[in-house]
């Protein structure tokens, strides 16, 4: 019988059990062995959750002794480039939360050692496994839409602050507010589908307006009303490509708007996609008339599992679809667009070629 493959977890709070824990019990050829947080008792508890007989506080103890073959991360964002190395020198293929890293040096710095680690690390971009994302990734490469010249992302709440005093608003333990919370959702997703466009320039604003208020909390984050918010709540731009394409984008912790809204659209030349709080429409043209189409998928059916293909791919040498280097891109296009908000004029990437 072959071998199992030996997984943990470094960092043991909501995201953990939500998403990485439940996603690797169900695969029957990976066993999880270990749990790790900072926080001992609460590792305990997770780790008692799910029968899981090695707890620790020290990810470099747990790497030591465990002999892992996986390893998730799902710490607060300043952590992941420190673990992401040490288990890439340990041996250890890494599943690290998204955003791969604070900034694109950091991510760099994790890219370098993943190359002569010759160890996969996949980054958590979970909105490229959903059934919507995998069918339009399908479309676009069957050349359905053409040639996408425009794109738009965004996802603006209206009281959705994770907490003031979180790591979430505290630039040192986040790498930034907004942008990065939830900007690397669906930024990202458009730029994916756009197979990765090398940037021309960047311009857009930041702002915090809602820092001193404790009543547009996301639901079920308090916070502290004393402490640390160092980052942006909204953040507005555009990216404009080397390929001629424009990706205008939004995102917002809290806004005086009608609702929240998650979307993202794209233009092409033969068709566009509009997928705007989770449903899907295309348009385009046939028999010389416009349309509109609405795809119906099975939500029963999951087309693609994130945890699923990580396995495979580090089994058989399959390209991951959320490879290390797809983390770097983005983190790139992060910090040239908060130097060009800082600035308040455009980032020219072609004076730098960071991202190129």
């Amino acid at each position: 019988m072959e071998r199992k493959l030996r997984y943990a977890i470094i960092g043991a709070g909501s995201n953990a059990e939500k998403k990485h824990i439940k996603g690797y019990l169900n695969l029957p050829h990976v066993e999880m062995v270990a749990v790790c947080d900072v926080n001992f008792e609460q590792a305990k508890r997770v780790a008692d959750k799910y029968q899981v007989s090695k707890v620790y506080s020290d990810y470099k103890e747990m790497l030591r002794n465990e002999n892992l073959d996986i390893v998730s991360i799902c710490t607060p964002n300043f952590l992941h480039a420190e673990i992401s190395i040490a288990a890439l020198q340990a041996g250890v293929n890494v599943h690290c939360e998204k955003p791969l890293a604070v900034n694109g040096n950091e991510a760099r710095q994790i890219l370098r050692v993943q190359e002569a680690s010759e160890k996969a690390l996949m980054v958590g971009l979970n909105n490229r496994f959903t059934n919507e994302s995998v069918f339009v990734k399908q479309y676009i490469d069957q050349g359905l839409l053409g040639e996408i010249y425009q794109a738009k992302a965004g996802w603006v709440r209206r009281s959705g602050i994770p907490g003031r005093g979180t790591w979430f608003t505290n630039q040192k333990l986040s790498g930034g507010g907004v942008m990065i919370d939830l900007g690397v959702h669906y930024l990202d997703l458009v730029l994916y589908f756009m197979n990765m466009p090398s940037p021309s320039f960047i311009a857009g604003s930041t702002r915090q307006t809602f820092a001193d208020t404790t009543t547009r909390n996301r639901n079920g984050y308090k916070g502290n009303p004393n402490g640390v918010f160092d980052v942006e709540d909204s953040a507005v731009g555009l990216l404009h490509l080397e390929n001629g394409a424009t990706v205008s984008f939004e995102f917002s912790w809290a806004s005086n708007i009608e609702q929240d809204k998650f979307y993202y659209e794209l233009i092409g030349t033969k068709g566009g996609v509009s997928f705007v709080n989770g449903e899907l429409k295309l348009f385009s043209e046939q028999s010389g008339t416009c349309v509109d189409i609405g795809p119906k998928l099975n939500p029963n059916i999951r087309t693609l599992d994130e945890f699923q293909h990580f396995t495979e791919c580090i089994a058989t040498g399959k390209q991951l679809l959320a490879p290390a280097w797809h983390g770097e891109y983005f983190m790139n296009i992060v910090d040239a667009f908060y130097e060009a908000a800082g600035n308040q004029k455009p980032y020219d990437f072609n004076k730098t070629k960071v991202g190129v």
